[in-house]
């Protein structure tokens, strides 16, 4: 074997991150024989072929170091051995263990060989078995590479591989691979990297795939330990309790023992391959003080668990084991199991009790069959359209961002930090099955076909369950396995439905808001080449994965699915300026800037059956080089009317790596003209200043920019600059516009106590949003809630703010509602109405400006029959409309004559 890696178990649920070790940054590539960041280890490239072991190619990461690494936005990538252009990009997603691996499933030559271990990334990449490049990038898009020998530093380079006779390389090209039909790969010695692939690549006849939970082999069974064999020695009696001892790892750990107990949940289906055994009469009211060691344990018996049902009690001999934190008894035959008579023999009666916030309180617990009391509220649903997972936080809050509440660093924060861990909980499904995999699509997912689940909706229990901790993560576990087929009433918990069909009323003359739209590119994957895609169940793409400019939808199918929702979510928030971030730059496309935005306005305005809606056209002026995406300004041009043209900020090195602000003047229609303007003109106490923003993510850096560890993430320094940059823009942007009431709005990257907020507090600026009542946040990472989406208010225009709404449609909801995930499960998801729409929630302002019509007055009729609640005389439909119109026309004459 070539590996010197240590083995640690990945955490498979997004609730682990608020426990694990904080994650770090990896630069780009360098000679690295110290081993201090992530390397190609393995690269297996003849999967299907004759004579080979696996049926899909492989490569596998490393990470030689004392902390897991994120590769979030990382990509493999791939190119011929004599290519030039742009490699095709497998993009990564999830963490490398602490010396451990990350295995990336590839394609395939043919049907030969066995499965891999449950890749931690399926891509489209087929490299050649015998010649070409394969790079470790930290960017999910194509990158730019010379040939010949790449430099230490290479910008998006992590670690790069060229073999055969590959034209791009460290330093010297590895040895060329053999004949398909010879079963072998490319191995890295160790984990050093000396910057020569000749040097550190080997060939060698020992294909070793391992992914980051350390598994080896099919099935992927989180706990299936190994099998110790026949007992050798004799069993000592014991009772459940003295097996678990009364610390995190039983006493009896290598020894056989025998038990009694009554079976309490039994998972023969689904991977477990076990079921749970605890002590005749116990659990009810327990006093966590006295109560010290767990009276439950989970018996892994693949042999025995078809045997045995709920009530029955129970003789077992077996070996007892720690696996991945878990106490195990396992039982590897029929033999060492023995049906006892049910007569006067007490069941055990659930544990009545709220979530223990200590671990040392858990594990008294630990297997034991609960019946959880108090409040619990959905934190995250990342994964249950995967794993059928949903994290929970105890409560009624939601689990917090520390860095939205508290400064970076703090000791605030830290608290926050701590209290998340002893609040959180995962609902499990009783089982390990993947969802997504090809070998159980066909499964219908767990809780999400029964109906939505919806971040900050409370979950109640009807039916006890089981705690048990796997995967780095305390649960509970259902006492049989669920799937979407189970009906909800055997279901051990339900979700309440806290969707809104619209923003709450936020008041005012002007609505404004901010609409992150999620890559929408109208360009789609099929009009370009070298595009690979994410592909449905039945192999069809439904979203760019990379190879392309291209970032949205694969075909114009997917592009509809998309946009349907966009366009319902726009139309029902009742803004009258929106802005938007991540559309696309059409002009990368060689087609005018505007065509993208110019598309969505033409939906929404077909949606409301009417002209209604416009967008604010490019400048002339336009910065020398810009990303695919863009930001985008839209109004409704009954409502308000542009002042003079938009702006972009062209001139500032902080936007480099981001998307440069646009800025746009804006008065209401059919205001009242101020003294000495003309009627043709707005009054100038009704203008005011919208900018959009971009800012950088938080997914890498380097240098200054890299990780510091203390809550905000890559590139802070990157948007600590922009909102500097910002500030000087705003200030110029008010002078040209005239009127010193200026909101900057959009997806700032930062939560609401990181420093480039700050930068944008000292200015003067004022964050509008979340909400007073901090029950309202725009965006779910990690199972942790907080606001990258926020609308900052000068002083004078926060004297005109009625009202702040963030309508939570997108980040609370599963990922497996997008349409990027239509037909991945059996359970179709998808529903053509404005439930993630994107992943960022928008956030709506309302304003009251003096030239205005009051309420009551009217003059502002919406024209578009949405009922959207303004609160001043919008109609309701086409009778309202003209209501409102010639209300409106009588206020301004009134207005102009006195």
């Amino acid at each position: 074997m070539h590996r010197t890696i240590g083995r640690t178990v990945l955490c498979a649920t997004a609730a682990a991150a608020l426990v694990a070790a904080p994650l770090v940054t990896v630069t780009t590539a360098s000679a690295n024989p110290a081993g201090t960041g992530l390397v190609i280890e393995e690269a297996y490239l003849k999967g299907g072929s004759a004579n080979q072991p696996y049926t899909n190619k492989f490569v596998e990461l490393g990470n030689p170091t004392d902390s897991p690494v994120s590769v979030d936005g990382w990509s493999v990538q791939y190119r011929s051995a004599t290519g030039s252009g742009a490699p095709s990009v497998g993009k990564l997603a999830g963490t490398v263990p602490a010396h451990g691996t990350y295995l990336v499933q590839m394609g395939s030559n043919g049907t030969n060989g066995q499965a891999l271990p449950e890749p931690d990334a399926v891509t489209g990449l087929n490299p050649s078995g015998s010649t070409g490049t394969l790079v470790l990038a930290d960017q999910a898009t194509a990158l730019s590479l010379p040939t010949g020998s790449i430099a230490a530093g290479t910008a998006g380079v992590v670690d790069l591989l060229g073999y055969g006779t590959s034209n791009t390389f460290e330093t010297a090209v590895a040895t060329a691979g053999t004949a398909n039909s010879v079963p072998d790969g490319l191995t890295r010695q160790g984990t050093t990297d000396t910057d020569s692939n000749a040097d550190d690549f080997t060939v060698t006849d020992t294909v070793t795939p391992e992914n980051a939970a350390g598994e080896t082999a099919q099935p992927t069974d989180p706990t299936d330990p190994t099998d110790p064999g026949t007992p050798a020695t004799p069993a000592e009696q014991v009772t459940i309790a003295q097996l678990q001892g009364t610390s995190d790892a039983s006493p009896y750990v290598g020894k056989t023992v025998r038990t009694d107990g009554v079976v309490t949940a039994v998972y023969a289906t689904g991977g477990f391959n076990g079921y749970t055994v605890q002590t005749a009469g116990t659990g009810g009211a327990l006093g966590l003080t006295k109560h010290t060691a767990s009276d439950a344990v989970f018996v892994y018996s693949a042999a025995t668990a078809a045997s045995v049902e709920v009530g029955d009690a129970v003789r077992l001999t077996g070996t007892v084991s720690e696996y991945n934190g878990l106490t195990e008894l396992t039982v590897p035959s029929a033999a060492g199991l023995e049906e006892l008579p049910k007569d006067g023999v007490a069941p055990p009666v659930p544990a009545m009790l709220t979530f223990p916030r200590t671990d040392a309180q858990r594990e008294s617990l630990e297997s034991m069959l609960v019946a959880p009391q108090g409040d619990y509220t959905v934190a995250d649903d990342y994964t249950t359209n995967q794993y059928g997972e949903v994290v929970l936080a105890t409560g009624k809050q939601r689990l917090l961002q520390p860095t939205e509440v508290a400064r970076p660093g703090s000791a605030e924060a830290a608290a926050v930090t701590a209290d998340n861990a002893a609040r959180t909980v995962v609902l499990d499904d009783g089982a390990s099955t993947n969802f997504l995999s090809a070998a159980n699509q066909s499964i219908p997912v767990s809780w999400l076909t029964q109906g939505p689940v919806t971040v900050g909706a409370a979950a109640t229990f009807s039916k006890p369950v089981v705690l048990d901790y796997r995967n780095d993560a305390w649960k509970f576990q259902p006492t049989a396995p669920i799937t979407g087929a189970t009906p909800a009433a055997d279901l051990p918990a339900a979700f309440s439905n806290v969707r809104t069909t619209a923003p709450e009323n936020v008041g005012g003359d002007i609505r404004l808001a901010g609409f992150n739209v999620l890559n929408y590119f109208p360009t789609t994957g099929d009009q370009l080449t070298g595009c690979t895609y994410y592909t449905d169940r039945d192999g069809d793409p439904v979203t760019v994965r990379g190879g392309c400019d291209a970032r949205g939808a694969a075909n114009a199918d997917d592009l509809a699915r998309q946009q349907v929702k966009i366009v319902k979510a726009i139309n029902a928030l009742g803004a009258d300026v929106v802005s938007l971030e991540e559309i696309e730059n059409s002009a990368r496309f060689g087609q005018d800037r505007d065509a993208a935005v110019a598309t969505l306005v033409a939906a929404l305005n077909a949606a409301t059956g009417k002209d209604t809606w416009a967008y604010a056209k490019s400048p002339s002026k336009l910065p020398a080089s810009e990303d695919v995406i863009r930001l985008a300004l839209i109004y409704k041009k009954d409502r308000v009317q542009p002042v003079g043209s938009s702006t972009i900020l062209t001139d500032s090195a902080a936007f480099t790596n981001a998307r440069q602000p646009l800025a746009q003047a804006f008065a209401p229609v059919g205001s009242k003209p101020g003294k000495g303007t003309g009627a043709q003109k707005p009054n100038k106490a009704d203008t005011f200043l919208v900018i959009a923003n971009h800012f950088k993510s938080k997914g890498s850096g380097e240098g200054v920019d890299a990780d510091q560890g203390d809550g905000q993430g890559a590139s802070n320094n990157s948007r600590v600059e922009q909102s500097k940059a910002l500030v000087a823009f705003s200030t110029a942007m008010q002078q040209q516009a005239g009127t010193d009431k200026v909101f900057m709005l959009g997806d700032f990257n930062a939560y609401s106590q990181e420093d480039p907020v700050k930068v944008l507090d000292d200015a003067g600026y004022t964050d509008l949003g979340p909400t007073k009542d901090a029950s309202e946040w725009s965006y779910v990472f990690s199972g942790l809630s907080g606001s990258l989406d926020h609308v900052f208010a000068s002083p004078a225009a926060l004297k005109s703010v009625t009202g702040v709404d963030i309508w939570n449609i997108n980040s609370v909801e599963s990922v497996g509602l997008e349409y990027s995930r239509y037909d991945y499960n059996v359970t179709d998801l998808y529903r053509d109405d404005v439930y993630r729409a994107s992943d960022h929630d928008p956030i709506l302002v309302g304003i009251d400006l003096p030239g205005v019509p009051a309420p009551g007055e009217g003059g502002n009729g919406n024209g578009n029959g949405n009922g959207d609640g303004h609160g001043n005389g919008h109609g309701h439909g086409a009778i309202a409309d003209a209501i409102a119109a010639v209300a409106g026309l009588i206020a301004w004459l009134r207005g102009l004559f006195g």
